[in-house]
């Protein structure tokens, strides 16, 4: 009896939906009769969970959207991508006017000064306008909004609990799951976020501490220790790691990174654990130990950011009760087509494998909905990039180096520095490069670094070559605008491809 129910999940598991009848028949039957009638619920309204929602209704399914936070959008808008660009953006700008960079460009500002509230406020009125147009984008989808907790409590029934305590029963020919994911915890630390803080925190302090320490030196704690220094906190970052930016980044570009931070007043410790820390009212002591010597540090602080990543957040989604068993890192295990081991069951998302991204959630979303559709559903996740928003950008998308050394894969390294860049040189923002990686027999583009000005916008060409199976020489000999940065782009595939750039 178990053999023949593990045959039968496994069965289920491997059946791509676009050749499932049942199913299929399933997504073209309304045949149900409650206050809810659906084709799909999406619970949770992230990146990846309300495009789904947007795109099915745009395909002729009736959609319901369960969100139990009071917003859409997700961790993204709220409290993670957008308020943080928008504090990233802004602390750049008080940074160039404070430290004199304007006034060595001919701009002399006189006095300048900080002022929080205002800069905390602008970062609310960019959340607020996008939350809220999300919410418009449903009523123009004609997508039922529903505000609770969400429990799956059958394969086609989603119960919304919410916050009078009343329950509405949804009924639903499929349901997707993207949830999202939730700050990881660090053992024994407590997070209060006033003192000791998650990114959420981090986000909304009410006056920039004269010391901060960063548990963490991925993205989040990189981007968001970048803010509080140029806004004139000293930070410190603790990283057990022996580089910095966190997984995927190319350690040519991880080393110049450190480099370009530190000059702009960041402090790394690196290959140290963090073995606790103690609140006494407003400080904080951060006790450290060097993993290879065993050396021991206590560092006191006025705020201890915890940023060690980010975990699935499945907590309520009655998982359990359908049979759906999470992996060892609590994700929810999906096939191709991103059905559970329930067929009429679907996640996309942090709360899967693969990078926890706001746009590789979307792509996801798409594609998940298309297969209900019947249509062809592909990914490919080698050519999802990642950035880091800091000043400069880093971005990068495909193989690094190392990966290729360890996959026995032989390659040939194309770069260029925009110091070189005539656009770079002519706004006086020359730190970093380029950087191609391509098969040195067939010249396909393996990978692309970038470290500079506007890496996150540039990056996207090289995704687009990747994704199309370019050739260094494909990119090298597309015609680029004068004076731009895309050059250097340019200019390290012509590298990659030639032997040699034209312009260094």
């Amino acid at each position: 009896m178990q053999c023949t129910l593990r045959n039968a999940i496994a069965a289920a598991i491997q059946t791509p939906l676009r050749t499932n009848s049942a199913i299929l028949g399933a997504l073209n039957s309304r045949s149900y009769s409650t206050a809810h009638e659906a084709d799909l619920v999406v619970i949770g309204s992230g990146p990846g969970g309300y495009v789904a929602a947007i795109k099915a209704s745009q395909m002729g399914m009736k959609t319901v959207s369960v969100e139990k936070e009071a917003t859409l959008g997700g961790t993204c808008l709220n409290v993670g991508c957008i308020p943080s660009k928008a504090l990233l953006n802004n602390s750049h700008y008080y940074h160039m006017a404070h430290s004199g960079d304007l006034e060595k460009r001919g701009i002399v500002c006189g006095s300048v000064s900080l002022n929080l509230e205002n800069l905390m406020g602008q970062k609310t009125t960019a959340v607020k306008a996008l939350t809220g147009g999300i919410a418009q984008l449903f009523k123009k989808n004609k997508i039922t909004q529903l505000t609770g907790v969400g429990t799956i409590t059958s394969a086609n029934e989603v119960q919304v609990k919410k916050s009078d305590g009343s329950v509405e029963t949804v009924k639903a020919k499929n349901i997707m799951i993207a949830t999202g994911s939730e700050v990881t915890p660090f053992p024994g630390i407590q997070i209060d976020e006033e003192v000791i803080v998650s990114s959420t925190g981090a986000l909304k302090l009410a006056q920039v501490p004269k010391k901060m320490v960063v548990i963490g030196a991925g993205v989040i704690g990189l981007e968001l220790g970048s803010v509080w220094s140029r806004l004139g906190a000293e930070v410190v970052a603790v990283e057990f790691m022996t580089s910095i930016g966190g997984v995927g980044i190319d350690a040519d570009v991880a080393k110049n990174f450190q480099k370009i931070l530190t000059k702009q007043g960041l402090q790394f410790k690196l290959g140290t654990k963090v073995m606790g820390a103690t609140r006494s009212g407003n400080s904080v002591t951060v006790s450290v130990e060097n993993a290879k010597s065993g050396e021991k540090e206590e560092i006191a602080c006025d705020t201890l950011l915890v940023s060690i990543g980010r975990r699935p957040y499945t907590e309520g989604l009655g998982l359990e009760a359908v049979g759906i068993v999470k992996d060892d890192k609590g994700r929810i295990p999906v096939n191709g087509q991103f059905q559970t081991i329930v067929p009429s069951i679907f996640a996309i998302g942090d709360c899967i494998h693969g990078p926890m991204l706001a746009h590789k959630a979307e792509d996801e979303g798409i594609i998940c909905v298309e297969g209900m559709h019947g249509m062809p559903v592909h990914i490919d996740y080698n050519c999802v990039p990642s950035v880091v928003y800091t000043h400069p950008e880093v971005a990068w998308v495909g193989k690094s180096e190392e990966a290729l050394k360890q996959e026995g894969i032989e390659y040939k390294v194309g770069k260029f520095p925009f110091l070189a860049n005539s656009r770079a040189k002519t706004n006086n923002d020359t730190d970093g490069f380029v950087k191609v990686l391509a098969d040195k027999k067939t010249d396909r583009v393996l990978g692309t670094h970038i470290i500079g000005p506007s890496a996150g916008e540039l990056i996207n060409e090289a995704v687009l070559a990747m994704e199309y199976g370019a050739a260094a020489e494909d990119v090298a000999r597309v015609c680029h605008a004068h004076p731009t940065c895309a050059e250097a782009l340019r200019e390290a595939n012509v590298a990659a491809a030639f032997g040699k750039p034209i312009n260094f």
